[in-house]
């Protein structure tokens, strides 16, 4: 029973390190059963950069989350990001034979598997192959080809890739923390069944995950991911400007950003200012929340133009009805939808990742922060491609494929020797009509 089914999520992110446990109530809505988090020091811009830091901060998350569900956690699905992913697009094609009367579920999946064959750069690995539209015979724009008849079936495929060292180094952390990695899904991915509706798939939308260490986006059109991205600046890099730019510390450069950070400078008050209590024997610092504020903005814009350029290379700035939808920690920050609006003019939301949950004890889960890790558990749940599933559905509606097969050979015999018996007699009548 799916109702019985818990999954597990591992977030491995720049600033957090992330486990959910979920399961589907009887509505059909996910519900968290226990969450755990730990401060992520081994892990830089969504690659893992210290091992032993990051395994110390998964088995944490893993057993506060254990306990709070009293549960023990054995698999987990991990989500993966970083500068070093890359999509494109092939195009594959497969043959059937013209006997074959209809196209089924499993040449769908055959050509999809071809597709995890083609030559990628040395050092890459493929992490996910997602069909666009078909072409049955050379008749393209095709979204679901099952059923239809043809001997030529072609696709053009989204490929993302990873490298292969990166992912062997979140495997290494998985296994020495005692899990097991039941599947590696890119982040963004998981963020958009968290945070986006059929409706706004169907109509286009992009969405923009910023992170710590990272900016990840995901465009759909007609329900299907167009194109994906990574971009290496986040949260952390605005800490650091505000660190250099006000002459602070760390740790208070975040609690500024945090608490009184907002994405346009004109928002601020120019006369509002706030005390920062200085080093040893030194006087308080005074900073300016209109100067924060323009350090912030300056930052922010340069991402939003990366952002925009990623929209403008993909095609589909003009087919993007749903517009942008921001999430992740950073989207948190006062005015951040506005200038999104401003800079790109798509309207722009912030996405809650409570599209999904049912009713929880645990509110935190419901922020932004915690978009990738809730959609990691609802990928256990949900493929990240609908018309999966669809054939899912078909090839357990179809029964036993045997029976069927052996009930055609039967009709076929049938009328094979009814056609013979039929030669037989108009045979029989000519040689008839020749003796006369």
């Amino acid at each position: 029973m799916e109702n019985d089914k818990l999954i597990v999520g591992l977030d491995i992110g720049t600033t957090k390190i992330c486990v959910i446990i979920g399961r589907k109530n009887e509505y059909g809505k996910l519900e968290v059963l226990g969450m755990g988090k730990a401060i992520s020091d081994g892990v830089d811009r969504g690659v893992v950069t210290n091992i032993d830091k990051t395994v110390h901060a998964i088995q944490k998350a893993v057993d506060e989350a254990s306990e709070m569900a009293d549960v023990n956690i054995g698999e987990v699905i991990v989500g993966i990001a970083g500068q070093h992913i890359q999509s494109k697009i092939h195009r594959g094609s497969i043959m059937r034979p013209p006997s074959e009367d209809e196209i089924t579920v499993e040449d769908v999946r055959r050509l999809s598997s071809e597709m995890e064959n083609i030559l990628i750069p040395p050092g890459n690995t493929i992490i996910h192959v997602m069909p666009q539209n078909y072409t049955v015979d050379y008749e393209g724009e095709i979204k679901d080809p099952v059923g239809m008849s043809g001997t030529r079936l072609e696709a053009d495929f989204h490929i993302i890739t990873a490298q292969t060292t990166a992912i062997n180094n979140i495997n290494r952390c998985v296994r020495r923390a005692d899990l097991t990695s039941k599947q590696l899904i890119l982040e963004p991915l998981a963020s958009s069944l968290s945070v986006l509706s059929d409706e706004e798939k169907e109509a286009g939308v992009c969405l923009v995950d910023i992170g710590g260490g990272t900016t990840d986006i995901a465009i759909f059109y007609e329900n299907i991911i167009r194109h994906t991205a990574v971009i290496p600046l986040g949260g952390n890099i605005i800490t650091k400007d505000i660190k250099e730019g006000c002459m602070v510390m760390q740790n208070q450069a975040e609690l500024l950003k945090t608490r009184f950070g907002k994405a346009i400078a004109e928002e601020a008050n120019p006369n509002e200012i706030v005390s920062i209590p200085g080093l040893k024997n030194r006087h308080p610092k005074e900073i300016s929340i209109r100067n924060l504020a323009a350090i912030i903005q300056a930052r922010m814009e340069e991402i939003i133009e990366i952002v925009q350029n990623e929209i403008m290379q993909s095609g589909h700035y003009k087919k993007l009805a749903g517009g942008i939808v921001l999430t992740g920690g950073g989207s948190q920050m006062q005015f951040i939808s506005q200038l999104f609006e401003y800079m790109t003019g798509l309207d722009t939301r912030i996405g809650y990742p409570n599209e999904h949950l049912g009713k929880s004890v645990i509110e935190e889960v419901k922020s932004p922060m915690y978009a990738t890790s809730v959609g990691l558990v609802l990928a256990g749940f949900k493929a990240l491609d609908d018309r999966e599933e669809s054939y899912r559905k078909r090839v357990a509606n179809a029964g036993p494929a045997p029976k069927k097969e052996r009930a055609d050979l039967i009709s076929r015999d049938i009328f094979r020797n009814i056609g013979a018996k039929l030669k037989g007699i108009i045979n029989d009548d000519i040689g008839d009509d020749h003796n006369y």
